[in-house]
């Protein structure tokens, strides 16, 4: 029997443990492959070309970033794209030009310089993929949709930028009129670690990052960024080392800005360009925006998110994807599974 418990022990620290004595790497969970629609334009990647040509057939250019294994990506493929309405409407309406955010195939830009495509991502402020900028015949992206969007969401946009829709009003009023934002009755979804205070200037040497919740009462995608986000330990562990602020979207109630503006909410989240809720916006100790979070992520970009400002690596790494990469690594490293795709609510991967 001895023999037996030592050869069990023996296996399993040969699992755990590397022979140096290390941890055995951990494990990289829930990236997904995703192949890309065949009707996607075959581009040769001069976007004022792709622009002139879609001009001339009735249709308007979305530029989409992607990267190898994007569980976000393959979402927007396979739950978006896969329904028939909107497909039809990518199809009839726009021409989509698909780039990888790290790729190295020459694009074109409008000032007709020539770069990389990871070049061009930087240049364009990329931080997420999926990232779709949608350009008018001038050139000029009038709606940008930074990460993934629920197919609702994203027909609605394909709507709005289809029947030119920058020209009669916001998006984010477009959304709400469908969404009836703003006639929900009900209250905001309180949390222990949300403060409603409104006066947000960042002042002196004590100063911490502050993260501004806009939300809005009876709002689905709320709860779910409550209960299946903000629950998880290791998020709420990043959320003590900001100052965490919830504001109605809606509001006509005064807030004093970051930058010491005074204005009224959902004024300030129009300049803001919030575009529906919830969305968490993080500032740095200074009041500056660093990144923001408006689309379904899960917990580990969340945490991940909330980390790159707290820790101030966003001062050394302009990259977010890269800055995650290098997180994912260490982690890994130390042992740990990386599970990009849980929810709080799911088990953690043993």
């Amino acid at each position: 029997m001895r023999a037996i418990i030592t050869l069990l022990l023996a296996g399993w620290l040969s699992t755990a443990f590397a022979v140096d004595g290390h941890p055995a790497k951990g494990a990289y969970l829930g990236g997904r492959p995703t192949e890309y629609p065949a009707w996607f334009k075959d581009s040769f990647l001069d976007l004022k070309a792709d622009i002139a040509e879609a001009k001339q057939a009735g249709k308007r250019v979305v530029v989409l970033f992607t990267q190898e294994n994007c569980p976000y990506c393959n979402l927007l493929v396979e739950r978006n794209l896969a329904q028939r309405d909107t497909e039809a409407m990518l199809k009839s309406r726009f021409e989509v030009v698909a780039l990888n955010l790290w790729g190295d195939r020459e694009v074109t830009g409008l000032d007709g310089q020539a770069d990389t495509e990871k070049a061009f991502g930087a240049a364009n402020k990329v931080q997420f993929t999926p990232t779709l900028l949608f350009f008018d015949e001038a050139g000029a992206v009038v709606l940008r949709l930074n990460g993934y969007t629920p197919p609702t969401r994203f027909k609605a946009a394909l709507d709005w930028v289809a029947d030119h829709g920058e020209t009669k009003q916001p998006f984010r009023d477009y959304v709400a009129g469908l969404e009836q934002a703003e006639t929900g009755a009900g209250e905001m979804i309180p949390e222990g670690f949300l403060m409603t205070t409104t006066y947000l200037p960042r002042r002196g040497k004590t100063a911490r990052p502050l993260a501004v919740f806009f939300e809005q009462k009876d709002c689905p995608d709320c709860l779910t960024l409550h209960q299946r986000v903000l629950s998880d330990p290791g998020v709420r562990r990043q959320l003590t080392r900001f100052d965490n602020v919830q504001l109605d979207l809606w509001s006509r109630s005064d807030v004093v800005t970051p930058s010491g503006e005074k204005m009224a909410i959902r004024d300030w989240a129009q300049k803001l360009d919030i575009k529906y809720a919830p969305a968490i916006v993080l500032f740095d100790t200074k009041g500056h925006e660093v990144i923001r979070w408006e689309a379904g992520f899960r917990v580990f970009h969340t945490a991940g998110m909330l980390d790159y400002v707290a820790s101030g690596q966003n001062r050394s790494e302009p990259s977010f994807q890269r800055y995650l990469s290098a997180r994912a690594e260490q982690l890994r490293e130390n042992g740990r599974d990386v599970d990009i795709w849980r929810y709080a609510d799911e088990p953690v991967t043993p």
